[in-house]
């Protein structure tokens, strides 16, 4: 089963490109960098799917597991574990894994096969 939130405003728009000059837009929200970093690092330690990502994300909070941040540090920089915030938790998680996967694919790109005719 998956959270599917009704409707969310979009992460990040593609870079805009004016005269041959391309902009990258800044993250959307502030601490959106540091709060990608915490759920990349917890996506990373078990490459799980929604929820059992939210399970790792709170372990990792309870013991303080990245860089001392428990519960209250992480609000601070944009990771919320109440319920009115999983819609953006979650938008972060598909971003992260989407990341991710994309990433994997390009370190290991698939391979050709070529069947040589059976001799004979």
């Amino acid at each position: 089963m998956s959270f599917q939130p009704a409707s969310r405003a979009p992460l990040f728009s593609p870079p805009v490109s004016v005269e041959g000059v391309t902009a990258v837009p800044a993250p959307a929200q502030a601490g959106e960098e540091e709060a990608l970093e915490f759920v990349r690092f917890c996506y990373r330690r078990r490459r799980v799917g929604w929820p059992a990502l939210y399970d790792e994300m709170s372990a990792v909070a309870a013991r303080g597991a990245f860089h001392g941040l428990g519960y209250a540090e992480l609000a601070e920089r944009g990771i919320s574990f109440c319920l009115g915030d999983l819609p953006r938790l979650v938008a972060l998680a598909e971003r992260v894994a989407r990341e991710e996967q994309a990433l994997a694919e390009a370190a290991n790109p698939p391979v050709s096969l070529r069947l040589a005719p059976a001799g004979g």
